[in-house]
């Protein structure tokens, strides 16, 4: 089974191309530059912008990440975690490590004092939600909307 761990600053070499592949999946392509500064943004202010988690199976190999941001839910005047990303890489998947993944995340909510963990995922994505609807998550009605800016 696979460890999760907060990534640290020996780490993010390791996640980086995770990061690549996550993107690459959504048909995005940041440059690998910009992904490194995004961890890096995380690790230099953990407790106010987030944080970044990375599953690495026996032989000590990166095959997943988690990231989480943390914000407000205006409805209900409570801080929450936002679970921006999870993946897996493709041969790790089945074993568990996603799920892991959402428990370490939500573990990392409750101790940064958050109410709850949120996320979402392409409607497409039928893979991601079998394994959210594992879990004791509920599934929400809301449209997700973006307006570059």
């Amino acid at each position: 089974m696979a460890t999760i761990a907060r990534v640290t600053a020996d780490d993010v070499a390791d996640v980086v191309p995770l990061l690549v592949a996550y993107c690459r999946f959504y048909d995005t392509a940041p440059p690998p530059a910009a992904l490194q500064a995004l961890s890096e943004a995380l690790l230099a202010d953990t407790e106010h912008e987030g944080m970044q988690l990375v599953a690495r199976d026996d032989e000590g190999n990166a095959v997943g990440f988690a990231t989480l941001y943390w914000s407000w839910d205006t409805t209900e005047a409570v801080r929450i975690a936002i679970l921006h990303d999870l993946y897996v890489a493709k041969p790790a998947r089945g074993a568990g490590i996603g799920r892991a993944l959402i428990d370490a995340a939500a573990g990392e909510a409750a101790r940064h004092g958050k109410q709850r963990l949120a996320w979402q995922t392409a409607p497409d994505n039928q893979t991601a939600q079998r394994v959210y609807d594992g879990t004791a998550a509920q599934r929400s009605t809301w449209v997700n909307y973006t307006l570059p800016v």
